[in-house]
């Protein structure tokens, strides 16, 4: 586990490659033992929150298909302040903004590939499939903590 801003993370990791982040709206991670995060993990996440242009250097190990694996390197390039829409990553891929929106919402690191950075045509869509509640508070945090300007989202 990892405190932040936005509660305590739970990240699973092997060696030093990160396979899973959960966010603390998750809470099929809150009765599993908890282990501390080794230091290097811990640095990383503590960058970020301190200075969001922070490029992580944490080694992933991601599991999904071959096109959820496209969609998240295509979300790895979006850097930190900026948003790029749904249809219009989807048109870069080939797809279409429902599936890409699906590899989002399969992401398995929030954060570390950056889903919330991907926002709908109008308004700033979904995040970990909801489009409201806890998870929507924190795409909006992420988003305001990397100076995005969400006034054009009606946030």
């Amino acid at each position: 586990m990892i405190d932040t801003p936005l509660g305590a993370l739970s990240v699973h990791w092997q060696r030093r490659a990160v396979r899973c982040v959960r966010l603390p709206m998750h809470k099929a991670c809150a009765h599993r033992p908890t282990l501390a995060a080794p230091a290097w993990l811990e640095q990383e996440f503590h960058a970020y929150f301190r200075d969001a242009t922070h490029d992580f250097s944490i080694v992933l190990q991601l599991v999904g298909t071959a096109f959820q694996q496209r969609v998240w390197q295509a979300l790895r390039r979006i850097p930190s302040g900026a948003v790029k829409r749904y249809g219009d990553l989807a048109a870069e891929l080939g797809s279409s903004a429902r599936a890409v929106g699906n590899a989002c919402r399969a992401n398995p690191c929030p954060i570390l590939v950056p889903c919330h950075r991907v926002v709908a045509q109008r308004g700033l869509g979904g995040f970990a499939g909801q489009t409201d509640g806890a998870s929507m508070c924190i795409k909006v945090w992420l988003l305001r903590h990397e100076n995005v300007d969400l006034t054009e989202f009606g946030a």
